[in-house]
């Protein structure tokens, strides 16, 4: 038996040892050290409600939002709708669908979906000019009314006095879009 290499290994596994000791060490430090920043972080959690463009200033509160909010939400979401060409369409809609509260998301991404389909097969376009904005705080609703222009191969077909209705909720600190509809009184 030769015991200087015998001793020579077991230095050289000794100092492995130490090594991997210290990785452990500076692993194990690093685990805590994220849990310190995760455990930090907890709690901390801040919603900015913000609409799509800041124009006036408005007020939210537990589950109501103010007129001038809900005006500036219900003319960006007509914009994404109803002012649409057939290459727009599908990021507009996915646009929309991201304010869209889950209940309501599946009616809503079918009818976008088929109004989509229907504008590519026609090759339409549409463009919407609001004119007027009316806001229901208590139902958390705005009607827009406007002059909606429609497009078929760069033809005019049709340019008439629209109203849509869009009802809103707002929980969890962000606003949804519960329902888009066309209202029968236009003028």
């Amino acid at each position: 038996m030769d015991f200087n290499r015998l001793d020579g290994d077991l230095r050289e596994l000794r100092r492995r040892n130490r090594g991997l000791s210290w990785g452990i060490g500076l692993l194990a430090a690093g685990q805590l050290l994220a849990l310190v920043v995760i455990l930090n972080l907890l709690g901390s959690t801040r919603t900015v409600v913000v609409p799509p463009t800041l124009h006036k200033s408005f007020w939210v509160q537990r589950d109501r939002a103010s007129s001038e909010y809900l005006e500036q939400m219900a003319a960006f979401l007509a914009w994404l709708v109803l002012d649409v060409t057939p290459a727009s369409i599908d990021w507009k809609k996915d646009l929309m669908l991201g304010y869209v509260e889950p209940e309501h998301y599946g009616a809503l991404k079918t009818r976008q979906e088929v109004e989509a389909e229907r504008l590519k097969r026609i090759n339409a376009s549409t463009t919407f000019a609001p004119q007027q904005l009316i806001t229901s705080e208590d139902q958390q609703s705005v009607v827009v009314r406007g002059r909606l222009r429609t497009l078929v191969n760069g033809m005019e077909t049709s340019h008439e006095s629209k109203a849509y209705r869009l009802a809103f909720g707002y929980s969890g600190g962000r606003m949804h879009l519960h329902s888009f509809e066309e209202v029968g009184d236009a003028k």
